[in-house]
């Protein structure tokens, strides 16, 4: 065991560096994109604050339609694309945008399933006091349904690490990439067991942090 670490240590940390960097970076472009839309179906939606049947059909059809993509699909795909944005198609840097893609409007669904959920009768009785449809959006909807939106937002993101592991694909780097490369095409099953023993702790911290949080913000 010491020996496996001595010798292959180093390359585990830069992997899990990698995976994180791709992780965070990403999942952050995603909710600041992901948020605006989830907001915008809540709201042209059939009955909705500000019903707009074109609205709605444009952003659900965009929704639907990249999600029906399999992420390495999605990937190969975009290589044009990315080129131009981020001028690689490798590395962290070269990943982030076919991951924006991926998973921005995953979550942009999940937090609109987490807006749908609360009671409209609380809505209503701040629409006759006179309040403003943001405020009542931002203060009222976001702030009952914040529970289920780290709940969702947890999802996301264990999703989007399994995104990353993929990435590997297309030498993105990350523990994803040291499986492929040496638990596969070289086979070193100690490194391929290593990498996913690793992606399985990640994964457990998330989902009872995120799970924590959660539990934490629906009693108060």
């Amino acid at each position: 065991m010491a020996n496996f670490f001595n010798e292959w240590g180093p390359t585990l940390l830069d992997g899990l560096a990698a995976t994180i960097q791709m992780t965070v970076i990403s999942l952050l472009i995603s909710i600041i994109l992901g948020v605006p839309l989830a907001i915008l179906l809540v709201l042209t939606r059939k009955g909705g604050y500000a019903d707009s049947p074109v609205a709605y059909a444009i952003s659900n059809a965009a929704i639907n339609v990249i999600r029906s993509i399999p992420f390495i699909i999605l990937l190969f795909f975009l290589l044009p694309f990315t080129k131009v944005v981020a001028g690689t198609t490798i590395g962290v840097q070269g990943v982030i945008v076919p991951l924006v893609v991926y998973c921005a409007p995953y979550i942009a669904r999940l937090i609109e399933s987490a807006l749908l959920e609360v009671d409209k009768g609380v809505v209503e009785a701040y629409q006759s006091m006179g309040i403003s449809t943001w405020k009542i959006i931002w203060f009222v909807v976001v702030r009952e349904s914040r529970s289920s939106i780290v709940l969702g937002l947890t999802i996301a993101t264990i999703g989007l690490i399994g995104a990353t592991a993929m990435a590997g694909f297309v030498g993105a780097g990350g523990l994803g990439d040291l499986a492929y490369q040496f638990g596969y095409l070289r086979f070193q099953p100690n490194m391929m067991y290593a990498t996913l023993i690793l992606l399985i702790v990640i994964v457990q911290i998330i989902q009872s942090l995120g799970s924590l949080i959660a539990r934490r913000l629906k009693k108060n």
